[in-house]
């Protein structure tokens, strides 16, 4: 997902890159942006969203279901070509100097994408550490769903992508000039929910609302992925995840 919230003397702030308005954007009382598919023209002075639910760092990852970051960093130049003729080169690019850009995805395409936004005048960058994938409800059925325990497996690989990426993220500052970030750290926030739900308002952390099989791990909510059986919890609300693992409902309501 590319995420860009920025800000302007002449235009209320503004946010791009949403599919569904989060609570910060509420907390910083922005205003709900539509999707660049959706929108016309006229709108993009006043932000645009490139995310897509379940895309990834590569054009692999979620193909034909998604839009891949490549695609989203294209659909993000076009942006600030329309915004350069709207607004002329001097007012866009103080509105995209002062910008900041929100990457959640696999660390392979990080380094391109960042470094194209920032020779157009992107100064201002958040990258949400990787979550505790190995701990979601489709991750836990590759033991079968028996032990309750977390798909390990893949921990070590998580864990050296953050540790890498922090890494990264520090270098950057120090040989882009005007380059500054934030890296929040998402994987023991989701952890920490997951473990102790009951501290956050949640009474379930591990088992989703929707889907079936154990954990409801297995992705047929709504019946549309070849499983027309699945199960749906009463209460959303009761739940930190809402399907397999990839819409935790704390990205809504925490994150």
């Amino acid at each position: 997902m590319l995420e860009i919230t920025t800000t302007s003397t002449l235009l209320p702030r503004q946010i791009i890159g949403h599919t569904v308005k989060p609570p910060s954007t509420e907390y910083a009382k922005l205003p709900y942006i539509p999707p660049y598919l959706h929108s016309g023209i006229d709108q993009f002075i006043y932000g645009e969203s490139f995310a897509s639910a379940g895309s990834g760092a590569l054009a692999e990852t979620g193909k034909g279901l998604a839009i891949d970051l490549k695609t989203q960093l294209r659909y993000f130049k076009n942006v600030s070509r329309i915004l350069m003729q709207q607004l002329g080169d001097a007012e866009a690019k103080a509105l995209l100097s002062r910008a900041v850009y929100l990457f959640s995805v696999g660390i392979s395409d990080h380094i391109h994408p960042y470094e194209e936004i920032y020779e157009i005048g992107g100064r201002k960058f958040t990258f949400p550490s990787l979550w505790p994938s190995a701990c979601i409800p489709s991750s836990m059925l590759f033991d079968g769903g028996k032990s309750g325990a977390c798909f390990d497996t893949i921990t070590p690989y998580i864990e050296l992508h953050n540790k890498q990426l922090s890494e990264l993220l520090r270098k950057a500052q120090n040989d882009m000039k005007g380059f500054k970030y934030s890296n929040p750290d998402f994987h023991t926030l989701l952890e920490e929910i997951i473990n102790h739900p009951s501290n956050y308002g949640f009474k379930e952390g591990k088992v989703a609302c929707c889907g079936s099989g154990p954990y409801r791990g297995i992705y047929s909510c709504g019946g549309r992925r070849g499983v027309k059986e699945f199960e749906l919890c009463q209460n959303v609300s009761e739940y930190v995840f809402f399907d397999f693992g990839y819409r935790p409902k704390t990205q809504l309501g925490y994150f």
